[in-house]
């Protein structure tokens, strides 16, 4: 999960988690590499999603599990990407929210 988030995070990306202050740039690679994610699956489903008219950015939303031995957690989340200058999109600010129940996820 973390080789995901900071292939597809942009070099300005925050990260919004519950009980902690917003997380930006240099401390998203931080954050992301002290976490430990071998030990559960996370998967997520997109159930939204816009583009401006511009179409340099972008937003997507839905809801995500995580699983590990004993538990399973779900949430929402919601995506900010933008056009990166080489054309590949990236996000730039990554949110989530736990507590969501969704049918068949």
């Amino acid at each position: 999960m973390n080789k995901a988030f900071l292939e597809y995070a942009a070099d300005d990306a925050v990260l919004l988690r519950p009980g902690y202050m917003p997380i930006v740039e240099a401390d998203v690679i931080k954050y992301l590499n002290a976490q430990e994610d071998t030990s559960f699956t996370m998967t997520w489903e997109p159930i939204g999603a816009d583009i401006a008219a511009s179409a340099d950015m972008g937003y997507t939303y839905g809801v995500y599990k995580v699983v590990t031995a004993d538990t399973t957690l779900r949430g929402t989340y919601l995506n900010v990407w933008k056009k990166q200058q080489d054309g590949k999109w990236k996000f730039v600010i990554d949110s989530g929210n736990a507590g969501a129940e969704k049918q068949g996820m």
